[in-house]
């Protein structure tokens, strides 16, 4: 199966109102703005739209207004991952009935695959429910705890997973990276998902990311991109270093939660975290506010 994305790819959020309930009128605003900067595509439920946190219900809502609200104008990936095989083959499968454009998926993480082999049974099993629909394995192993060769999982995948097309790449490895862009003539598709790094990342040949921060910070991570097209590296190099500071500075007040209150500091408020995750409290949300601000990322990370 061929498919391939350039470009961004915001990892969306999944708005909640206050009370922990989906809040999804809050979708087409965060759709329309995302388009209005050019993204290539959506990420819906993975890390960052706190998927693992969902119910499948809430997942199948979820995906189906962001297909909704894009329209067709640009693909919808739908992150199907879980730690039941049944429920993320459940997931697969709806996604392809909503119409998303791909599939991507963690693989299961409590009780974990001991080997490649076994990974790859495993996503057999979830890419067997939609076969029209091309699939991306994401590796984060961060989060998963799951850190098998990427290397491996392409070339034994190549011959065993018809719908794989390529990865999306979260973790800082860019060795293995590279590695992986050299397979088969650079056939996979290679999404990467370190925002701060995303510089090394196309200077390796990758040519698609998926991230958390091009929900609010996409005009930012397009200059780089372009300078990098147009081989004007001081400009890249410049640009990257302020997305290093950006995601510096919000690392100080949080993580995921952190994250998230920025999109209400850009006028699209996508309500809490659920628990575990805490969210900030309206003090800590104008501590992160006035750090932004000095560092200047309102000017330079919105325009």
């Amino acid at each position: 199966m061929n498919y391939y994305i350039r470009g961004l790819v915001p990892a969306v959020y999944t708005p909640l109102q206050a009370d922990g309930r989906l809040n999804l009128e809050q979708v087409g605003p965060i759709v329309e703005q995302l388009i209005q900067e050019q993204v290539a595509g959506l990420f819906v439920c993975g890390s960052t739209g706190e998927g693992a946190s969902l119910s499948s219900e809430e997942r199948h809502l979820t995906l189906e207004a962001y297909i909704e609200a894009a329209a067709g104008r640009v693909p919808v990936i739908a992150h199907v991952g879980h730690n039941s095989l049944a429920e993320a083959q459940a997931l697969a499968a709806h996604a392809q009935r909503a119409g998303a454009a791909a599939i991507a998926a963690t693989p299961p993480s409590y009780f974990k695959p001991a080997s490649v082999e076994v990974l790859i049974d495993c996503l057999a099993q979830i890419t067997a429910e939609a076969p029209e629909l091309p699939f991306y394995y994401y590796h984060i192993p961060g989060m998963t705890g799951v850190n098998l060769s990427m290397v491996e999982l392409l070339r034994q995948g190549s011959e065993r997973l018809p719908t794989l097309v390529g990865l999306k790449y979260s973790a800082s490895t860019i060795y293995e990276l590279q590695l992986c862009a050299g397979l088969e003539a650079g056939r996979f598709n290679l999404l990467f998902g370190s925002d701060e790094m995303l510089l090394s990342a196309l200077c390796i040949g990758v040519q698609g990311a998926v991230g958390t921060t091009y929900n609010f910070a996409a005009p930012l991570f397009q200059r780089i991109i372009s300078a990098f097209e147009r081989n004007d590296m001081a400009e890249a190099q410049r640009c990257q270093g302020l997305a290093a500071l950006m995601v510096a500075t919000i690392l100080k007040h949080g993580v995921q939660p952190a994250f998230k209150a920025v999109m209400a500091l850009i006028g699209l408020d996508c309500g809490p975290t659920r628990l575990p995750l805490v969210g900030l409290t309206p003090t800590q949300r104008e501590a992160l506010r006035q750090d932004l601000e000095n560092i200047g990322f309102f000017e330079w990370g919105r325009s």
